[in-house]
């Protein structure tokens, strides 16, 4: 066992500048959900480079995957690379660095199974577009991309090291309101605000907050508040994103925020046009078993937990790989990059490009590589994930 793991950090070590180097580059280069042209390219161009075999636009036209080995030798591991940025304040969120994960985790794997003699089972490196809003991994899915994937991981910086993301539930609605314009001064009887219906559905959920569980989130913006203060608004909108711990709760704060959408038309008179996404990023199912293989392998790479550790409660934020959760066991660790800032700033954004992130980095890539090679070399901890995922509330 020994052999392999020195096999795959070897390998890794080996690739490092290389894999800086892409890293760098998708940083200079940030580019927005399915707009990720030439982190694609380089990122391909690399693996080709590197001897993996390749398959660009794969289900999307910035996705792409990476196949090495076979499910006839063993369990079949995917490792997810994510590459876009943010607008205005690019790699804000460091997804050049899971993509320098994905890789560099491959990487480790490959030569796993090169000191083995033979593929231990089968690894894909995926290319998954679109994190940020874009739902690029639902598209996957919906492809039957993971109809064949055993168990799936990725790696996401943070201000801290933790080995799981204590992921919320999403859904984003637009709510618009239909009144009758009139003149504000001359005649405003004769209209129907549309305004009044936005501004008392803003309140409406604000009320209700008072009544929600501690761990649901809205929060919303009015988008379209009207032409101007001397015509009475005729149409106005607003957007929310609801968040919950799980989805059977998402859709009980649907049903909630819905009846305050509905009372504020009522109220003044409105029409009103409810329209929730229809793609929500779904909270991500434990497997602690996954997890605390992966957080003593983490360890073992130097990973401090302790000082760098989350706290007691640690931030939430939302994921695409929430939905992968729901298909295959998955591990999502967050981890500790050099510096206290938070995820989108532009802080974090300087800290991403910056090489004090690169020890971080490949010691986290390491882990991942070490706890795939523990789910092809010992059987009775693979089962334990697929058993424990099986038994998993969804």
């Amino acid at each position: 066992m020994s052999k392999l793991y020195q096999a795959a950090c070897e390998a890794i070590d080996k690739e490092k500048e290389g894999l800086r180097n892409i890293s760098r580059d998708i940083w200079e280069h940030p580019e927005e959900n399915f707009k990720e042209v030439h982190a694609h390219k380089v990122l391909t161009d690399y693996l080709e480079q590197l001897n993996f075999p390749v398959e660009r636009s794969f289900v999307l036209n910035t996705g792409f995957k990476s196949v090495v080995g076979s499910s006839d030798d063993g369990p079949h591991v995917a490792v997810l690379c994510e590459y876009d940025a943010l607008p205005e304040i690019g790699h804000a969120c460091g997804h050049n660095l899971i993509a320098e994960v994905g890789l560099a985790a491959g990487i480790g794997i490959r030569a796993a199974f090169e000191a083995n003699g033979k593929p231990l089972g089968k690894v894909t490196v995926l290319g998954t577009p679109a994190e940020e809003g874009g739902g690029g991994k639902i598209d996957m899915i919906n492809a039957g991309v993971f109809k064949d994937v055993d168990v799936a991981m990725m790696a996401h910086p943070y201000p801290f090291n933790t080995d799981r993301l204590e992921a919320l539930a999403i859904e984003p609605v637009t709510v618009q309101y239909h009144g009758k314009a009139a003149h504000a001064s001359l005649m405003p009887w004769v209209g129907t605000n549309a305004l009044d219906a936005a501004v008392l559905c803003y309140q409406n959920v604000s009320c209700m907050r008072q009544q929600m569980k501690p761990t649901w989130r809205v929060h919303g913006i009015i988008s379209n508040g009207g032409a101007k203060p001397n015509i009475i608004p005729e149409l106005t909108e607003l957007e929310f994103y609801a968040r919950t711990p799980s989805k059977v709760e998402l859709e009980q704060l649907k049903e909630k925020l819905t009846v305050c959408f509905e009372a504020a038309a009522t109220a003044t008179g409105c029409t009103v046009d409810v329209n929730w996404q229809g793609r929500p990023y779904l909270d991500i199912i434990k497997n602690n078993t996954f997890n605390f293989l992966y957080l003593n392998h983490a360890k073992s790479e130097g990973v401090d937990f302790d000082t760098f550790g989350p706290g007691e409660n640690p931030p939430s934020g939302s994921t695409d790989m929430g939905n992968v959760s729901y298909e295959v066991p998955s591990l999502h660790p967050m981890f500790y990059i050099g510096g206290n800032a938070v995820n989108h700033s532009r802080e974090f954004t300087a800290l991403t490009g910056s090489d004090d992130a690169q020890p971080y980095t490949l010691m986290v890539a390491k882990a991942l590589a070490k706890t795939a090679i523990d789910i092809y070399t010992k059987p009775e901890v693979f089962k334990k994930i697929k058993e424990e995922f099986d038994k998993a509330p969804k």
